[in-house]
């Protein structure tokens, strides 16, 4: 049963020998794992009987509403292809998405161009739960959903993931985190992205419970749900995290010995920050990994390793290769400066237009953009995105580097990109926007105290107060906006 799908196994088993185990909180309703397959197979019957076959393609919005978790894997029993989509995105995105997909129907959104319908309007409680499970159609390394990568370096890309793929992911990851069946992990993450959605894959292949929440606006919704189900996981971004420091201080703190596992990705963390949670939670297992939607999740550090807590670590298990290459394709040695590239069994089939395919990979390994080294001892450090490199007379400058330095000067955020230099010497100079409000320093100060703690060439030569740091929705900073 479920032959393409080792996650719907791992779902099938659960329901089979803890039925009544909690699956999914969604405002206030619970579902076990018996019900949350019985639904899944109504979802299945629905799709199919509007027609909808192995290989066809629909855009699902991700709403934290329990009818998108059953139409998720719903469409997966058929072999039917999800395009997830943010449930905030606007007519735009959408019309690009559509029209690069060409889906059969859209759920979560009333669309213009193709059949949809409104979550609200699906009623799975009529429909007969799906009978046939076979399918020779449909294996392990068939297209199971299409991610669309958020456009921080250009347009976004459709990045198409394998059964084989989803299920790598998740299981690469809960062989790092450590995570168990007891485990209620409070999710807050949105889940149209990898991180998001990748975690409830994490906990519906070990048979645990996740409490889904709004998102980290709502803190006092997110606290309570803590206390209320005895939250033992949470995943957060950076930005997420400094929020919920900012408006309850230090009040998670309270819950250090309850929590056993945090995972943190999508953007840089600073020091500072990995450090002070050092402090808050002593016994708990802090991870940070390292990854893309098309490579998700191929690094991790644990943030105890202090000795190495600057690095993004190493690849999460024995089933991931990271190596770093030069323009030319060839593995450079230790120490020096490459390209990122990771080989493994969550990296993606391929993207949905063959021409960005084309230049993609360097031999069996994927080219992340991303620059770095791999150091003396092993563990492996990013300089920052090879499109964002700011080049100040030839030489490359991490905006990320500097950022980091001048956050633990006191600065709130910032975000610094490459200006025209305007005497023609030096082609790129750098810039710094410094959050409006997040320190008491004076951009002068600012410049005087990076004296000694930055190279000459790589010190900001103009500031600028900005009122917020452009983000996309997974809280990673988009610097080509402000170029």
């Amino acid at each position: 049963m479920y032959q393409h799908s080792p996650l719907l196994q791992c779902l099938h088993r659960h329901s089979e020998q803890t039925p009544e185990k909690l699956a999914f909180v969604v405002d206030g309703k619970e579902v076990t794992y018996a019900k949350l397959l019985a639904n899944i197979r109504r979802a299945a019957s629905f799709l199919s009987n509007k027609g909808l076959k192995v290989g066809d393609r629909v855009v699902l919005s991700a709403h934290k509403d329990i009818e998108f978790i059953y139409l998720y894997f719903g469409a997966q029993i058929l072999g039917v292809t999800n395009v997830i989509v943010d449930s905030s995105s606007n007519q735009e995105r959408l019309d690009y998405i559509e029209q690069k997909t060409q889906p059969k129907y859209c759920f979560g959104y009333i669309s213009t161009n193709f059949p949809s319908y409104e979550l609200n309007e699906i009623y799975l409680d009529s429909e007969e739960e799906w009978k046939d499970d076979s399918s020779d159609t449909v294996n392990k390394d068939s297209i199971a959903e299409i991610l669309f990568t958020t456009g921080t370096t250009g347009a976004p890309k459709g990045v198409c993931l394998t059964y084989a793929n989803i299920f790598g992911s998740a299981e690469n990851v809960n062989s790092f985190v450590g995570n168990t069946p007891d485990d209620v992990e409070i999710l807050g993450l949105p889940i149209c992205h990898s991180f998001g959605l990748g975690t409830i894959r994490c906990n519906i292949i070990k048979g645990a419970t996740v409490v889904l929440v709004g998102n980290f606006a709502n803190v006092r919704q997110f606290f309570k749900a803590i206390e209320q189900y005895h939250g033992t996981g949470l995943r957060v971004v950076p930005a997420a995290w400094a929020y919920i420091r900012k408006i309850s201080g230090r009040r998670i703190e309270k819950y250090a010995n309850q929590i056993k596992y945090i995972e943190i990705g999508s953007a840089a963390m600073p020091l500072a920050t990995k450090q002070e949670m050092l402090e808050m939670f002593p016994g708990t297992r802090i991870c940070m990994h390292y990854g893309l939607t098309e490579a998700s999740r191929n690094c991790f550090i644990e943030f105890h390793d202090t000795e190495h807590i600057e690095s993004i670590g190493k690849p999460v298990c024995d089933k991931v290769d990271v190596k770093f290459f030069d323009e030319t394709g060839n593995e450079v040695p230790t120490g020096q400066r490459g390209e990122l590239c990771v080989k493994g069994n969550m990296v993606l089939a391929c993207y949905l237009e063959d021409s960005d395919t084309a230049n993609a990979y360097y031999g069996d390994y994927f080219r992340t953009g991303d620059t770095g080294y791999k150091g003396e001892d092993g563990y492996f450090y990013l300089l920052g995105r090879e499109k964002e490199l700011i080049n100040v007379g030839g030489k490359k400058v991490s905006p990320m580097e500097v950022e980091d330095i001048i956050c633990s000067l006191g600065v709130g955020d910032c975000i610094c990109v490459p200006m025209k230099d305007p005497d023609g010497i030096m082609g790129e100079l750098v810039k710094c926007y410094i959050l409006k409000n997040s320190t008491t320093l004076t951009f002068d100060e600012i410049a005087e105290l990076l004296q000694g703690r930055l190279e000459a060439y790589k010190r900001p030569v103009a500031y600028e107060w900005i009122d917020e740091i452009p983000m996309t929705s997974s809280g990673k900073k988009q610097r080509v906006n402000l170029k």
